[in-house]
């Protein structure tokens, strides 16, 4: 059962909503991890034989301890969703239901739109980017869309939040609706409105939420 709103909340919920904590992979070593962070922080095409080399292995071990490029790529970038998403469950933990579940995907959504790392990548190797943040074989997208599940359960089991809609199906739809607007320069050859996104997803929140209609 969640714990009641209070002082610890932000906390609380943070555990609840992002299980897999803020802290770099373990999977992955720490000095191959940090020199792949490094490189994708500063905007540098991740390469894999400057990586090895920055690492001081050999690239067959590269490989072996931490994947390919994409699947390196995946994890850093899944690292630094997991430490926003952190954040913004306890910048929004005073509010409740669908206010709550709306603040905090429109201050995830506004955070991904000032990422110049992430918007270097899709810039560079649009492909590859979208493989990652959109595929659904990648951790941001199965992370992403699990923390939200989190997120809307929290609230469903608090009495705040309820419609006769399925979480799954729920945060599979606010997830598309942000990545449709977010990444429409690539998906669709329009101009991103993050402000758009916000507005859909807050009507589909308001639209099915019961909790708070009239008797």
């Amino acid at each position: 059962m969640p714990p009641p709103r209070g002082p610890q909340t932000g906390h609380d919920d943070t555990r609840v909503i992002v299980p897999e904590g803020t802290a770099p992979p373990a999977a992955v070593p720490p000095a191959i991890f940090a020199a792949a962070a490094d490189a994708y922080l500063s905007g540098q095409r991740l390469d894999m034989v400057s990586l090895a080399r920055r690492a001081r292995v050999g690239r067959a071990t590269l490989y072996r301890r931490a994947g390919n490029r994409d699947q390196l790529l995946d994890a850093v970038i899944w690292w630094r969703a997991r430490r926003l998403l952190a954040r913004q469950a306890e910048a929004t933990a005073g509010l409740a239901g669908a206010e709550r579940i709306a603040a905090m995907i429109g201050r995830v959504l506004r955070a991904v739109e000032r990422d110049r790392p992430l918007h270097a990548l899709i810039g560079s190797d649009p492909e590859t980017a979208l493989r990652i943040l959109t595929g659904a074989g990648s951790q941001v997208q199965r992370g992403i869309s699990g923390a939200l599940e989190h997120l809307i359960d929290l609230e469903r089991a608090r009495g705040a939040f309820r419609t006769d809609l399925d979480t799954p199906t729920l945060a599979y739809a606010i997830v598309r609706i942000g990545e449709g607007f977010l990444y429409a320069d690539v998906i669709a050859d329009r101009p991103p409105d993050v402000g758009r996104a916000i507005r859909v997803i807050v009507a589909l929140l308001r639209g099915l939420d019961a909790a708070h209609r009239p008797a």
